[in-house]
């Protein structure tokens, strides 16, 4: 085995399993692969088969994963944490889904932190350090016969160096000095932080306003910055970002925004 590969090591799947599984407990499963084309996609065919809710997978290495509007992602082996997890949040309305992939990109943010590095929200689906993209986040919807399920995909940089970089605004946790980089551990804080928010949020029949909403905004850098918002190839949307709506929408110049490619052009001070 290579020194790179020793400063790269495997999931530890047992340990995982340990600490997350059991009786009684949110996680009803975690399966680990050490290649696979897209956890995404893989949590997603298990939804399609009836996989319980609390079901997580997780691979040192995917080959054909995804971003937001399609974009590919890709990473070197064992250099990040690459995990899918299957919600089935029944209790919550339809419409109020949207607020997932910010739950999840709090449940990023605080794992970032509890790794010792300063991070922040770019709305709706990035976790940033000093403007560089440290992690991206993708929800889908997918329906089964149990009914409507969601499948959330989170990417989070780790030990990348700064030649492996995908482009010049990323980072990772090692070179952000961070003081925890074993991927076991970081996706074990990240699921548990992720569990806490989720039960909440659900309890509350996916109300906003039952916290979610405010951690957001005091941890999205968007807000407050101006930004360019490309909608479409052929419309732009330029203007100060004030904060989100009751939809989880982001208001540019008082206007409400549910999906864009978002520039920072000036962060707020």
């Amino acid at each position: 085995m290579s020194f790179r590969d020793l400063d790269r090591p495997p999931l530890d799947a047992g340990a995982l399993r340990a600490a997350l599984t059991g009786p009684g407990r949110f996680w009803t499963e975690v399966v680990v692969t050490a290649e696979t084309g897209s956890t995404n996609a893989d949590v997603a065919a298990a939804a399609r088969r009836g996989a319980p809710e609390g079901t997580v997978h997780t691979a040192d290495v995917q080959t054909a994963g995804r971003g937001r509007l399609d974009r590919s992602w890709s990473s070197p082996p064992g250099s990040g944490v690459i995990v899918s997890v299957l919600l089935r949040p029944d209790a919550v309305p339809a419409a109020r889904w949207v607020w997932l992939p910010l739950l999840v990109g709090l449940a990023v943010d605080a794992t970032v932190h509890e790794c010792g590095v300063e991070s922040g929200l770019k709305w709706p689906n990035d976790v940033l350090v000093d403007g560089r993209k440290i992690a991206g986040i993708l929800l889908e919807r997918v329906e089964t016969d149990l009914g409507p399920a969601a499948v959330i995909g989170v990417g989070l940089n780790v030990s990348l160096r700064r030649d492996e970089l995908p482009v010049e605004t990323a980072t990772s946790l090692v070179l952000e000095g961070a003081t925890e980089t074993d991927r076991t551990i970081v996706l074990r804080a990240f699921l548990r932080n992720l569990e806490a928010l989720y039960r909440a949020w659900s309890a509350s029949g996916g109300d906003p306003a039952a916290g979610i909403r405010d951690s957001y905004v005091r941890r999205c850098v968007t807000i407050g910055a101006t930004v360019r918002v490309t909608l479409s190839a052929d419309e732009v949307v330029e203007g100060l970002a004030t904060g989100l709506d009751e939809h989880g929408r982001i208001l540019v110049d008082g206007r409400a925004i549910s999906a864009g490619d978002i520039t920072h052009l000036r962060l707020a001070r």
